[in-house]
């Protein structure tokens, strides 16, 4: 199971990762914990190296970065990038 929680305003690619979201994912988290361990937390939206550890941290472990990686001038050095964050 999945959760899929939008961390920008949804209908176009390119937005920037809405800080409150930080607290939404830990919240999400707890819930999920407390009554049913194992869901995953997909993040989707202005997910990119300056924040993808702090959503890991705060309980994500799915993160869709769309605009960053096809955005990139070598989208696999950014996805070896993004993916040795965590």
């Amino acid at each position: 199971d999945l959760v899929c929680l939008m961390s920008v305003n949804p209908g176009f690619g390119g937005q920037q990762f809405i800080p409150h979201t930080l607290d939404k994912i830990r919240e999400l988290r707890a819930m999920i914990d407390r009554q049913k361990p194992g869901v995953e937390i997909e993040i989707d939206g202005g997910v990119d190296l300056s924040n993808c550890q702090a959503i890991i941290d705060a309980g994500a472990n799915v993160l869709v970065a769309g605009s960053t990686v096809f955005k990139a001038s070598n989208p696999s050095e950014m996805i070896s990038k993004l993916a040795a964050a965590r």
